[in-house]
């Protein structure tokens, strides 16, 4: 995975929990969880489903990673180099 397939990725799944987010307004080092008002299911919600759509397991401890989208992007092509897939 690339890092523009990656980004895209990540924001698709942050649609699918906030379907209004205005990624226009959100920059690539701006936390999502403040920028778009994400509480912690919302949070949770996001990460099982890049999970799901990636293949790639997410632990606890990697989603300090998943805060913005360069941070989310950057583990999503580390993890796909490292073919550390499910």
């Amino acid at each position: 995975m690339n890092r523009t397939e990656a980004l895209d990725v990540v924001k698709e799944s942050i649609a699918r929990v906030i379907p209004d987010a205005d990624f226009a307004a959100l920059g690539p080092d701006d936390t999502f969880r403040d920028a778009l008002e994400m509480d912690s299911l919302d949070f949770l919600s996001f990460v099982e489903i890049l999970s799901e759509r990636t293949g790639i397991r997410i632990d606890d401890e990697d989603t300090v990673h998943l805060t913005t989208l360069s941070g989310s992007a950057d583990f999503l092509v580390e993890r796909t180099k490292d073919g550390d897939l499910r």
